[in-house]
């Protein structure tokens, strides 16, 4: 024990002896601006409750709406012409970079939203194809539907029954959302959503390593976690954990798929993907990015909309008027009839508008450039756009930017959607998120089929949403609604 006791301690001055020479010797680190000493500091809380309010604050105070944070050596900006031209004019001069993806690397490895160059550009292609068929289109929409129809709408009831006082949908929506991608992607049905609410291992392992990974990106320095991560200890140790599980996870339902090899026709993404490579490490990555892109963004996004809609009954009553228009009281029966939807979609926009499901995202600039606003970018720099602040600028967005407002992306009553570097919530550019149809499809099937039968109301209205570290949005304290059946429906 003793000597346990010892080696802790060394490691603990190693790594504080290497950190604070680390600060001694790099200026920028221990920069002494108003802005880099609020944020190591944090004194930025004392004013406000996330930390992106606060980048939201400074970015509607700069002129260029754009500021640099030179302890992460981060120029971070709102401006949609700057956007234009990082994902689209000068493509080749953002990539994710090699800076990020060192710090997602151990979780999301080589995968799509970790890779650039010819990596990005083969997994892109092949994602392409397989997404854009109708065949997984209709897939996509049976498995939201079998869903909620079978697990989500008896579970709310059955809580009705219960007479609980309050629901949390964040975990509920978090659960629905691993389900279905689980089952589309891979064939694979974890039962989350079951009634008995089981705990999954694997989702909350992958909710640890993609906060803790998130974590390192607000490190002054990468060499503070890559020395923790090479002793393991401390936060570093609970995410290698985490990825452990994470890829014993993604090892067993590459094994199955398999071991079904080609005696079976099946219709799921992964097996799609296995007919054209073996490569265990690369279809290990695939697995996790469809984790991440499926799971957490649309349960991010759920949370986010029905937050605005409990608060906003005109717009439900809208929703509903709208469907019963549409569908002649009966159900949706397929991926088609969710476009006729013009106003529901309207509300999905505008609450992923005020609610990205992911705040921001970062590129690595490779050589000295120049934005359109006039900020000189020096080679290596991280370049943040930023999403949350963009919806809360009333130069993109009008003077009632904060307002929630389905009707801003109508026209003559017909869906009308901006330009996407005004709107990054989807990307923009040659990384626009090709999973994008089939996500629409899950939030709009769920909205419309709780709000056709319950009426929803917040269980503490007074309480402003505070978000945790994460790759994606995340409600602190969840999302606690009180529900109640609609009249009619039984």
């Amino acid at each position: 024990m003793a000597i346990e006791d010892a080696s802790i301690l060394f490691v603990f001055i190693f790594f504080i002896s290497l950190f604070f020479t680390f600060i001694f010797c790099k200026t920028k680190v221990h920069c002494t601006c108003k802005i880099c000493h609020a944020y190591v500091t944090s004194s930025w809380l004392f004013e406000f409750d996330n930390l992106c309010d606060w980048y939201t604050h400074l970015l509607k105070n700069s002129p260029t709406k754009t500021i640099h944070i030179h302890v992460l050596n981060n120029t971070i900006t709102s401006n949609h012409q700057n956007i234009e031209y990082m994902l689209k004019t000068r493509f080749e001069n953002y990539p994710k970079g090699k800076a990020f993806s060192a710090i997602l690397g151990d979780f999301l490895g080589r995968g799509i939203f970790n890779a650039d160059g010819d990596s990005w550009l083969f997994q892109r292609k092949m994602a392409c194809l397989e997404l854009g068929k109708r065949s997984m289109k209709s897939l996509a929409f049976e498995v939201v539907k079998e869903e909620i129809d079978h697990r989500l709408i008896p579970l709310v009831s059955l809580f009705l029954q219960k007479e609980h006082e309050v629901f949390d949908f964040q975990d509920v929506f978090r659960r629905f959302s691993f389900d279905v991608i689980c089952k589309f992607s891979f064939g694979y049905d974890p039962k989350c959503l079951d009634e008995s609410l089981p705990m999954s291992e694997l989702a909350i392992a992958f909710d640890l390593a993609s906060q803790l990974s998130a974590q390192r990106a607000m490190t002054p320095s990468p060499l503070v976690w890559k020395i923790k991560r090479l002793f393991n200890v401390g936060s570093e140790k609970r995410l290698k954990e985490s990825i452990k599980m994470v890829n014993k996870f993604a090892q067993e339902v590459i094994r199955q798929r398999n071991k079904l090899g080609s005696c079976c026709n099946q219709e799921d993404l992964l097996s799609r993907f296995m007919a054209t490579t073996k490569d265990p490490n690369y279809l290990r990555d695939i697995v996790v990015s469809f984790l991440l892109a499926g799971r957490d963004t649309v349960a991010s996004s759920l949370t986010g909309l029905f937050w605005l809609l409990a608060q906003q009954p005109e717009v439900v009553a809208a929703i509903r008027a709208e469907a019963l228009m549409v569908t002649q009281h009966k159900a949706l029966t397929s991926f088609e009839q969710l476009h006729e939807l013009h106003y529901l979609q309207a509300v999905v926009y505008e609450g992923m508008r005020l609610f990205p499901p992911i705040q921001f995202n970062s590129k690595f600039c490779q050589q000295d450039d120049t934005l359109p606003d006039g900020t000189f970018v020096k080679k290596d720099t991280r370049v943040t756009y930023h999403s949350y602040a963009m919806a809360r600028m009333d130069t993109i967005w009008g003077p009632d930017c904060l307002v929630f407002k389905p009707e801003r992306w109508l026209k003559d009553g017909v869906f009308y959607q901006e330009t996407p570097f005004k709107y990054p919530v989807f990307q923009a550019g040659y990384r626009m998120c090709l999973g994008k149809e089939m996500a629409l499809v899950e939030i709009k099937s769920v909205i419309l089929s709780l709000l056709q039968r319950f009426d929803i109301e917040l269980a503490r209205p007074s309480l402003t949403p505070r978000f945790s570290p994460g790759l994606t949005t995340t409600f602190t304290n969840g999302l606690p609604l009180h529900v109640s059946e609609r009249s009619g429906h039984t």
